[in-house]
């Protein structure tokens, strides 16, 4: 029997987790060493390899004094109450089978294994970071579909962890030491971002990002999305940075201290989403079919340099888009230029115009483009925007190819 087990746990060790191998192991032995107790206190003794025992019961035996004393306590009736140890057998039996139930571990369905997603890492001899996620019941809209905030955030969780395990990451919100010892940070400039396929709540999507140099003084973000499972592009994006003083609240130029510090990292190569060279009308309210007014900022909505997130511009920019658009059709792409900063005490407009068709006829058209405005009340812009929409469910997503997603 010990050969036996030794057997056992040599087979199980190296396939399941050492706390479900050895509760169950435990279980096990136990459950066999009380079948062996029970087996040989029902066998009738030996003496000599021959069977002995009492020829009849004995339950009281006469003393001297004629008076009636109990049996002779024998190995037999020193154990415990059958019922209470039959009691104790099933309890084990029933925790060994609960426990070797578990050692069927695997997933029912593979696209239900969650991973314990980490903060990614750097590949590309040092030059792209990469990461995934698994879409959360809170991030996807009346869709079903992940909404495009929650494809913008993951945008900027990469950028920042991209940063950080570079070991460039200072005290700020991205910002590389010698950034913080001048008090700059960054601001984007402009944003183009592709939605080939909007993931679903449970889809694994894995991140890839880098930079590049933009210009004298700024720097180029580009990030890919694409499904875990089956390598497939769903989301491209590319966008512009450029410093500016947190004190002072204006645009600077790039340190060579900082070049120094990020120049390293930068990529080769173009940007992954082709250039809209178009330039972005100014709306207002006699150019404008529908304008949202009153929209402020939630405390919520700051980040850590004190000025509303990028990606809340977005969700505000939407808010004017006619409600006939956002039932029958689905964000395809956006091109956004930022033009200042919003702050908490900020009150905003925006203003959408919907180009080249007839607002009524929405449902049953085809492509929708539409021009945007953020402003504030008295007249500043905030962000000028373009944004392009196909029909819900159409079946041309791109033409992007296939490509296996890596192990991040």
């Amino acid at each position: 029997m010990r050969g036996k087990t030794l057997i056992f746990l040599s087979l199980v060790k190296d396939t399941v987790p050492s706390s479900v191998v050895w509760s169950s192991v435990t279980s096990w032995l136990l459950l066999r060493l009380l079948l062996s107790l029970l087996a040989n206190a029902q066998a009738p003794p030996k003496i000599n390899g021959t069977s002995v025992g009492l020829a009849t019961p004995v339950e009281h035996v006469k003393n001297d004094d004629g008076m009636s004393s109990p049996a002779p306590r024998t190995f037999i009736n020193q154990l415990p109450d059958w019922s209470m140890l039959l009691a104790a057998i099933t309890t084990i039996f029933l925790a060994a089978e609960k426990q070797w139930m578990m050692l069927d571990w695997k997933p029912r369905r593979s696209d239900m294994l969650i991973d314990p997603f980490g903060i990614g890492r750097i590949v590309q001899d040092g030059l792209m970071f990469r990461q995934n996620f698994s879409i959360r019941s809170y991030e996807i809209g009346a869709d079903r579909t992940a909404s495009i905030e929650t494809l913008m955030n993951h945008l900027q969780e990469t950028a920042l962890n991209h940063v950080k395990t570079a070991g460039l990451l200072g005290d700020g919100f991205g910002s590389t030491p010698e950034m913080c010892k001048k008090n700059l940070i960054w601001v984007v400039t402009r944003m183009q971002v592709m939605v080939d396929r909007y993931p679903t709540w449970g889809d694994v999507v894995q991140v890839e990002t880098w930079v590049s140099g933009s210009g004298k003084n700024g720097m180029r973000r580009d990030w890919l999305i694409r499904d875990c499972k089956t390598g497939q592009a769903l989301t491209r994006a590319s966008s512009v940075w450029v410093m500016m003083n947190k004190l002072t609240r204006r645009l600077s130029k790039l340190p060579d201290e900082v070049r120094g510090e990020i120049e390293p990292y930068f990529m080769n190569s173009d940007p992954i989403v082709d250039e809209d060279g178009r330039k972005l009308p100014k709306l207002d309210d006699n150019t404008a079919d529908y304008v949202q007014r009153g929209l402020t900022p939630r405390w919520s909505d700051l980040d850590v340099n004190q000025h509303v997130n990028n990606v809340k511009y977005i969700g505000w920019i939407l808010e004017s888009a006619p409600q006939a658009i956002l039932e029958s059709h689905e964000l395809a792409s956006m091109t956004l230029e930022y033009r200042r900063e919003c702050g908490k005490d900020s009150v905003l407009q925006s203003l959408t115009a919907v180009s080249g068709t007839d607002v009524g006829g929405l449902v049953n058209s085809g492509s929708v483009e539409c021009q945007h405005l953020l402003q504030l009340e008295e007249g500043a812009e905030i962000v000028r925007g373009r944004t392009e929409w196909r029909p819900k469910y159409a079946n041309n997503f791109g033409n992007v190819g296939q490509i296996p997603a890596e192990s991040a």
